[in-house]
């Protein structure tokens, strides 16, 4: 009769014992970093997993009386009723086609900022140069609206004055949407370039110095030396950026939108009207929370996608880029 021999279960738990003292032996020896991580991780939790109970409300037909979870349960129709008036698909369209401009134009507006910066070789006017291209980020938003204003305005505006004073008609700016996607991309691209150049510019910087000289001495030029060593070496930094930019491409910059263009100029809503701006109408002007909590889930969850399929693409292609 052949005897079975049955292991001891205990080499399993010590080793499981082992990972676990492990983990926390780690999390104490960085018990520094984690606490610098732990105003982004109370910021997180309270604005962003706290109210997801909320999103209940995207579901019912909400009644002020009686509150969300005793509200009727409508399942889907807010969702049903956005696709049917059509709203979903051109707020949608709207949002993407901005972020992606606002992605593609700001990235590579970053780079060469930062290369052009690095090839600089006065101190002082480098010094100079990044501290004004870094003041447009500070200013608020209600501020570049009221300049965009005093700049556009049909009647007292400084372009129109211009353009009476030469003998040429006035612009109706505030009247003709098909000229504001270019003002809203270019005045983002004033306030944000200075500031995301100098992530670049800081990578850039983490580049061996001795890399660099050993192409000089073999004859590289400035142009070479940026094509084949500082872009190749952008290229994590930048995939990075991308992944976190591609989270909120259907989150659109609603303090831009808002101050630049109003949230009432029913003219400007074919080419300017976003996800951010209708769900500030639904629920300031309707008084609708459910129509607008209905846009606001759709809007995390697709965002929620395209960063999954966004990153199992760079994984396919450059895993050692991926995010997880």
């Amino acid at each position: 009769m052949k005897t079975v021999t049955v292991e001891s279960p205990t080499p399993i738990v010590e080793k499981q014992t082992k990972t676990k003292e492990s983990a926390f032996k780690r999390m104490w020896k960085n018990r520094t970093l984690l606490l610098m991580c732990l105003p982004a991780i109370i910021f997180f939790a309270v604005f962003a997993y706290l109210p997801m109970p909320g999103l209940y409300l995207a579901f019912v037909n909400y009644d002020y009386s009686l509150g969300i979870f005793k509200s009727a349960f409508v399942g889907l129709d807010n969702f049903r009723f956005l696709v049917m008036t059509g709203d979903l698909w051109k707020l949608t369209f709207n949002t993407v086609a901005y972020n992606l401009a606002f992605i593609v134009l700001g990235n590579f507006l970053q780079i060469g900022v930062a290369i052009m910066l690095n090839e600089l070789t006065n101190k002082w006017f480098k010094k100079v140069s990044q501290t004004i291209m870094f003041l447009p980020h500070f200013i608020s938003a209600v501020l570049v609206g009221l300049l965009a204003y005093n700049i556009l305005s049909y009647d007292y505006g400084l372009l129109n004055s211009f353009l009476k004073m030469v003998g040429v008609d006035p612009v109706q700016t505030y009247s003709n949407p098909h000229i504001w996607p270019y003002i809203i991309v270019i005045t983002f691209l004033w306030q944000s370039t200075g500031y995301g150049s100098i992530v670049y510019f800081a990578a850039i910087m983490g580049l061996d110095k001795s890399i660099i000289e050993a192409a000089e001495i073999d004859g590289a030029n400035a142009f070479q030396r940026i094509r084949y060593i500082i872009i190749p070496w952008l290229k994590p930094t930048f995939i990075i950026l991308l992944l976190f930019s591609l989270g909120g491409v259907l989150k659109g910059n609603f303090g831009l939108f808002y101050n630049l263009v109003g949230a009432n100029n029913t003219m400007l809503y074919p080419t300017t009207d976003i996800i951010e701006t209708y769900v500030f109408r639904t629920l300031m002007t309707n008084f609708n929370f459910s129509l607008g909590s209905a846009v606001s889930l759709y809007q995390s969850f697709f965002g929620l996608v395209i960063v999954l399929v966004a990153n199992w693409i760079i994984k396919k292609v450059s895993p050692e880029n991926s995010l997880f």
